[in-house]
């Protein structure tokens, strides 16, 4: 399960996606996610949907890569669901248990937040597998700029963000690298209730927080080693500018969100 987390991952390949500007995609996926919350009939949701499928077509990303990053977010969507389920109150009641009532309305909520929940956590990953992390910082970096004037750190925040994202599979690994460890010594993380599997990971918490510490001490030496000071007066030696691709990229953002609006006001 840990290996299957595709967040924070970056998949190299020569494709449209990959070579747009990051600032493009960046505002790609939060126009995206904000729509995801904002859709609620089934024909903006099928909409979406084309527009991902469309959006990992031309990332060039095995599907079979991007879907395995659902895999460890299914307790979370299948959880997601049952309490949709019990707690959404209708009027068609399917199944009666006591206090507890599971209605149509109940299922489709259900429905519409798992569709919901998995395009999101696709949509994230995109950004990611088609964005290296530099670039993901230059981008988050530009965008926050203007915000700068009123006293945001925003060279600040692009990196630890971009840290953030970076160190995300590493920590992954070396999660995996202490439960094997833990596993030959004859540690058990399988059988038992939730209270034993909760407690059987303390043996892995407690090493995984010390490798953090001790990984985040060592980049803090050596950015203050390499001189480093934020954004004033630094360069690039690779600057991002627009192309006519981006443009394509904008209109087609543009597109989807006009379309989505249309759906929802007059559909």
């Amino acid at each position: 399960m840990i290996r299957d987390i595709t967040v924070g991952q970056y998949y190299a390949s020569d494709s449209f996606m990959h070579r747009l500007d990051p600032r493009v995609k960046i505002i790609g996926t939060m126009a995206f996610v904000v729509m995801l919350f904002i859709i609620n009939d089934v024909y903006s949701y099928a909409f979406s949907i084309l527009a991902l499928a469309f959006g990992i077509y031309i990332s060039k990303v095995p599907v079979e890569f991007i879907f395995r990053g659902i895999k460890s977010i299914l307790f979370i969507v299948f959880l997601t669901a049952f309490l949709n389920i019990i707690t959404t109150r209708g009027t068609h009641i399917i199944l009666k248990f006591g206090i507890i009532s599971v209605t149509y309305e109940g299922i489709l909520m259900a429905v519409k937040m798992v569709v919901r929940l998995i395009m999101l956590i696709i949509g994230s990953s995109l950004l990611t597998l088609t964005t290296t992390p530099i670039q993901l910082t230059d981008g988050i970096e530009i965008l926050l700029k203007p915000f700068s004037k009123i006293g945001l750190p925003s060279a600040e925040i692009a990196m630890m963000m971009s840290i953030a994202l970076r160190f995300v599979p590493t920590l992954l690994e070396e999660t995996d690298k202490i439960i094997k460890a833990q596993q030959a010594r004859g540690a058990d993380f399988e059988s038992g209730g939730i209270i034993q599997k909760a407690k059987s990971l303390v043996p892995v918490l407690v090493p995984l927080f010390v490798s953090a510490f001790r990984r985040a001490d060592e980049l803090a030496s050596a950015m203050e080693a390499r001189c480093y000071r934020g954004g004033n007066n630094r360069t690039r030696m690779n600057k991002i500018v627009f192309n006519k691709n981006d443009y394509k990229a904008i209109a087609a953002i543009i597109f989807y969100v006009v379309v989505i609006c249309f759906i929802i006001i007059f559909v």
